[in-house]
């Protein structure tokens, strides 16, 4: 397996490893899949410095997998651990899968992070666990989506069925506004614009909750504000700080539990009858949230990778929180 990784002093990360480092002597290396440095990576890759760990950045868009190979060692990959930072989703989980199959450990896990992605699969995952979750609806066609939106009542939010950043979303307050909009996407072609995945629209406070997970513990949480009813903080919603209540505590790894993922951004909504789970985001960013909170997220991260890899070389899973 070879892979294009930068050797060089990285801007604010310090040096890096290469692929081709000996294991023999060399501390514990981190696989660090990313698609850009975003301040996450960047405070990551300090925090695992800090620890002094060996980081090899594995840049997706670079990396050329050997798919035939039998083993990690034959593969030519020199890392303990893959920690997935990267934004492209399917590159991700391929990168992910050859690393399992090279018997790898990654955080998440693809299995995880196949759920994750995919909004369909995930509130199938949810539903069954029983966590709560706004009403939702998987259609075919424009006339089966105008009775699913009946059913729900509109106003309906229309949600493409991979994706992030809340790009895509559309807010759809009547039935001719829906044929309009679901004519222009059957138009566009391929089959995730064939998918019509609706949601209700639920009326919350301006705001949502970003819990943050890892290793089967919230560590901190937030409210996002924002005067659009898209409350993502790509979008601009502004980060405050939230209290990790029991309900959030308990929603939060119960929707984390469901999916497989031990970490997540966990997206949490409030009404009348309680808190439900939105989305669960693999990885997840928390540049907002951290700006809210004391705890180093970065590092608790990087800290689950290690716990991770040194299960794996004992021949454990990581199946409990640490102690």
């Amino acid at each position: 397996m070879t892979a294009a990784i930068s050797t060089d002093e990285t801007p604010g990360t310090g040096q890096v490893g290469t692929m081709g480092a000996s294991p023999s002597s060399s501390p514990l290396r981190l696989g660090l899949l990313i698609s850009h440095l975003r301040p996450e990576e960047k405070a990551i890759l300090a925090a695992a410095r800090a620890r002094g760990l060996d980081v090899i950045t594995m840049i997706d868009r670079e990396l050329v997998l050997d798919l035939n190979a039998p083993t990690a060692q034959a593969s030519g990959l020199a890392v303990d651990v893959v920690l997935d930072r990267s934004v492209a989703h399917t590159k991700a989980l391929y990168t992910l899968r050859t690393m399992d199959r090279c018997g790898i450990p990654t955080l998440n896990t693809p299995q995880a992070v196949e759920v994750c992605d995919d909004k369909v699969a995930s509130s199938l995952a949810l539903a069954k666990a029983g966590v709560p979750t706004p009403r939702t609806f998987v259609c075919y066609s424009v006339e089966s989506a105008l009775r699913a939106a009946d059913s729900l009542g509109y106003p309906v939010v229309l949600k493409p069925v991979t994706g992030s950043w809340g790009r895509l979303l559309a807010r759809i307050n009547g039935p001719e506004q829906m044929r309009v909009i679901l004519s222009q996407k059957t138009e566009h072609g391929g089959f995730h614009h064939e998918v019509l995945y609706l949601q209700e629209f639920v009326e919350k406070p301006g705001r949502d909750i970003r819990a943050y997970v890892v290793g089967g513990r919230v560590l901190a949480a937030s409210y996002r504000s924002s005067e659009h009813w898209v409350t993502n903080a790509a979008r601009g919603a502004v980060s405050r700080p939230c209290p990790v209540t029991p309900e959030i505590e308990g929603l939060a790894l119960r929707a984390c539990e469901a999916v497989g993922a031990r970490l997540a951004g966990v997206d949490l909504f409030e009404t009348g009858d309680g808190l439900q789970v939105v989305e669960v985001n693999s990885g997840g960013e928390f540049k907002g949230l951290q700006t809210t909170t004391d705890v180093d997220i970065a590092g608790e991260i990087v800290e689950e990778a290690v716990r991770i890899a040194r299960l794996a070389k004992r021949g454990e899973t990581a199946v409990a929180a640490p102690a």
